[in-house]
């Protein structure tokens, strides 16, 4: 259990928490929000699905309990999520599935700041992975200006990022950002 964490962030402050029971509808509304980002993604809309999947798909080789969803929220609305796995692909690292925000909450150093904020809790970590779609340009800078480093466009194979690929999906860039004892 992650205790929630308060973000300063341009425009006010955010909660970044562990969703409850009565998330799912405003996870539904954000998914919904963010389609742009869905169809670049994996070549279909989001659905439904998507949302009860976050819960439980794990890439292969990771323990259910490194599995952490965390919402980003502004007073009263759910702006964010953040899906990842810890100790994965190795121990000490975080394989991030999805960071996603609303298109409202998208170029206003949001992201940065939880992204940011995560990261300086982050005791022991020695890597971060992550995947972002080829030309999906506001993602490829988010990663790039994090220090991240960008690989060439790779298929995604059986297994992208914490869940199955689907039919539609296309080449994803994967990212790499080492901390060496930064944390």
């Amino acid at each position: 259990m992650f205790d929630a964490i308060p973000v300063d962030a341009p425009g006010g402050r955010l909660l970044v928490r562990e969703p409850g029971p009565a998330d799912e509808a405003p996870v539904l509304s954000l998914f919904e929000e963010c389609e742009d980002w869905f169809a670049a993604a994996t070549g279909l809309p989001s659905g439904p699905g998507d949302v009860q999947s976050l819960y439980y798909s794990l890439p292969e080789g990771a323990a259910p309990e490194d599995k952490v969803l965390l919402l980003v929220e502004r007073p009263g609305a759910v702006v964010g999520l953040v899906d990842a796995v810890l100790n994965h692909p190795a121990p000490g690292a975080v394989s991030v599935g999805l960071f996603l925000l609303a298109p409202s909450a998208r170029g206003l150093g949001l992201g940065r700041a939880v992204a940011e904020a995560l990261l300086a809790r982050a005791e022991g970590l020695t890597s971060v992975t992550a995947t972002v779609p080829p030309g999906w340009r506001s993602g490829e800078r988010f990663l790039e200006r994090l220090g991240f480093a960008l690989g060439a466009a790779a298929p995604t194979g059986p297994d992208a990022a914490n869940r199955r690929a689907g039919p539609r999906e296309g080449d994803v860039r994967r990212a790499e950002l080492r901390l060496d004892g930064r944390h």
